[in-house]
């Protein structure tokens, strides 16, 4: 009320005009309560998200290079599916190329697990086919990393793709270092056969999977290559998924082994 009084004695004829009923009515009451409701309500969702934030571990900073203008493909999945024309069927559609092969080559065998020496990786390997929508298979448990089993084998001509989660559930996964790898780095691949596929990393690069590279990932190549594919970059709460993939290439250098 003192500041009631104290307006009409300075604006005297504004209380004719509507302040005094703005500051002593009803509706004034109930427009603050409204306000202060909203308040607490935005406050509540505020400390969820940042709750939300801290929960999830942070990813390391990618030594990735910077995405050049692939062909891509829209894809909200981990790995987008191959497009038609570059479909893997493990290793026939490399027939073409076997009199333009460069490099050490293996007949195809079955993976059984990989290493990644840099980051501390040792995994077994699980089969990945194609889901309902088309797009590469994800592992379901999050310490092991799978293989793309429609695609060549791991030492054979052509682009084998391994897969595994950077995180599940707040906990990190089996390949949530991946990004941090660099070039020149090994990667191991032991196969049913006894060999041990010896691969060097080429390239690590981060893309949209809005923009995902399928035609760089499962195209025809001339040489034994490898693609490992993990999720990267900001991670969509509402969504429950990160916005990028983190890919990294790399071709086969050497056989430890048996050979023959």
């Amino acid at each position: 009320m003192a500041l009631l009084h104290a307006v009409r004695r300075v604006y005297p004829d504004a209380v004719h005009e509507g302040i005094e009923l703005m500051f002593s009515s009803s509706s004034w009451r109930a427009s603050w309560l409204v306000r202060a409701l909203i308040a607490v309500g935005l406050a509540i969702i505020g400390v969820g998200l940042v709750w939300a934030a801290l929960a999830r571990p942070a990813i390391p900073d990618a030594a990735t290079d910077p995405a050049p203008n692939d062909h891509g493909t829209s894809s909200t999945s981990s790995s987008a599916p191959p497009p038609p024309s570059e479909r893997p069927t493990a290793g026939a559609d490399q027939t073409a190329l076997r009199d333009k092969t460069k490099g050490l080559v293996l007949p195809e065998s079955e993976p059984m697990a990989v290493s990644i020496p840099r980051i501390g990786v040792r995994s077994t390997l699980v089969d990945l086919g194609f889901d309902k929508d088309g797009a590469m298979e994800v592992p379901q448990d999050p310490a092991e990393a799978g293989w793309f089993s429609p695609g060549p084998a791991p030492g054979a001509l052509g682009p084998a793709v391994i897969a595994g989660h950077v995180t599940w559930e707040g906990a990190r996964g089996v390949f949530y270092r991946l990004g941090t790898l660099r070039r020149g780095d090994e990667v191991t691949v032991t196969r049913k056969d006894g060999k041990t596929a010896v691969f060097t990393v080429t390239r690590v690069a981060r893309f949209s999977k809005s923009r995902f590279p399928s035609r760089a990932v499962y195209g025809r190549i001339d040489h034994a290559g490898l693609r490992l594919i993990t999720c990267g970059g900001t991670y969509d709460a509402v969504r429950h998924t990160y916005l990028d993939n983190v890919i990294v290439f790399a071709r086969l250098e050497a056989v430890r082994g048996p050979r023959g």
